[in-house]
């Protein structure tokens, strides 16, 4: 389906010619109708596959054809990184269209709290928030929402994830209850569909492809002891000028200093990213990983799913998440878009039964390559002997 089928307001649908986009994917095609026939939605669809633009697209259209004031759209994102993702992308759709937005998000300097304040007092259409930083502005009264019509929970299970659920519900009460109301969530666990039964009224219901990987994703996986990870990727990546832009996952922020250390090179720039860094350095970081002055960055799971960089044709899992559901957002970071990549997994004796787990959602058995002869040798593939090792070790930590 071509976006012009949708009947936009011209000047949005000039903005998405300009960005070169012309073919709506699946969630845009569901999504984008119910929303314009003014339904409140929950809908499930995973990484990378169009979800901003699926809500931003008729929001923008509302706007542009009617005469608001004041803050009319709220969008709650779960980190700052996915919070300046998608306020980038309402500045791209909205190019040709009188539409404001501004991101309101923790890290910032006294500077960016006065630019936030301003527009939270009504001085921009869109604002696009974290839980954290939304409540500390409404708790100071800079916040000015009695003409919000649209709330979007974007990333909804990565909110409640991290402990937001009372907080949703704290700032839903600033927010008129006369509202369009939609939920966007890459997995659909019970406690999603408890905030959806409070705060959405007779949602319409969407899912596309839950919990699997994009179709142009390669998967493998390596069988590979811990001390042997950081030569393997070294070997993965030489000479493979095609990988100009590889993002490598780590579960911990402790590793994350480590893997950057044995992976330097001369030839190329190797960076890593975690909560650690102030908000200023981690920008530079992703500023120079988005224009290819750094190969390869090595990232914990807090940007797993607000980094938006085209083009990342390799993601490595340094180790197995620790939720089946981070892994496909961790791979979602390539194929965007109907583009390909490759995203490998490297699995030690202890992770083969998480792995497995992975295997059963994604409903799909993965190659287990074994590490090369001349880097060391490879643990065999047993999963069940890994669970029984992990509960053992759980035991013992019980009993002390």
């Amino acid at each position: 389906m071509k976006f012009t089928e949708f009947k936009l307001h011209n000047q949005i649908l000039e903005a998405i010619s300009y960005m070169n986009f012309d073919e709506a994917t699946p969630i845009q095609e569901k999504a984008i109708p119910e929303i314009l026939n003014k339904n409140d939605l929950i809908a499930c669809a995973q990484t990378g596959t169009g979800k901003t633009a699926a809500f931003i697209l008729p929001v923008l259209d509302f706007i542009a054809q009617g005469n608001h004031k004041d803050v009319s759209t709220l969008v709650i994102v779960p980190t700052r990184e996915l919070a300046m993702q998608i306020d980038q992308q309402i500045q791209g759709f909205s190019y040709f269209v009188p539409v404001s937005s501004c991101p309101v998000y923790g890290g910032g300097d006294g500077q960016d709290f006065e630019v936030e304040r301003k527009a939270l007092a009504g001085n921009v259409d869109i604002i696009v928030a974290t839980p954290g930083k939304l409540l500390t502005h409404l708790k100071m009264g800079h916040v000015k929402f009695d003409s919000v019509k649209y709330l979007i929970l974007d990333e909804a299970d990565k909110m409640l994830d991290m402990g937001f659920y009372d907080d949703i519900q704290r700032i839903i009460t600033y927010i008129p209850k006369k509202r369009q109301t939609l939920m966007f969530s890459a997995t659909m666990p019970p406690k999603i569909r408890m905030l959806a039964n409070k705060i959405l009224t007779a949602p319409k219901e969407i899912s596309i492809e839950l919990s699997k990987p994009a179709e142009g994703v390669l998967q493998a996986s390596y069988l590979v002891y811990d001390q042997n990870k950081i030569a393997l990727i070294k070997q993965l990546i030489a000479g493979k000028a095609e990988y100009d832009s590889i993002l490598i996952f780590t579960s911990t922020k402790s590793k994350v200093g480590e893997i950057v250390r044995g992976l330097r090179s001369r030839n190329y720039k190797v960076e890593g990213i975690s909560s650690d860094l102030e908000q200023q350095e981690r920008e530079e970081v992703l500023s120079r990983f988005r224009s290819r002055n750094t190969r390869v960055l090595v990232a914990t799971d807090v940007i797993s799913r607000g980094i938006d960089i085209k083009d990342i044709n390799l993601v490595i899992n340094f180790d197995v998440p620790q939720d089946a559901e981070d892994y496909v957002h961790r791979v979602g970071r390539t194929a965007r878009a109907k583009t390909t990549g490759v995203a490998i997994t490297l699995i030690n004796e202890a992770d083969m039964f998480r792995f497995k787990r992975i295997e059963n959602l994604i409903d799909k058995e993965l190659v287990k390559i074994p590490t090369p002869s001349e880097i060391g040798e490879s643990p065999a593939w047993n999963p069940q002997q890994a669970n029984k090792f992990k509960k053992k070790k759980y035991s013992k930590k019980r009993k002390k």
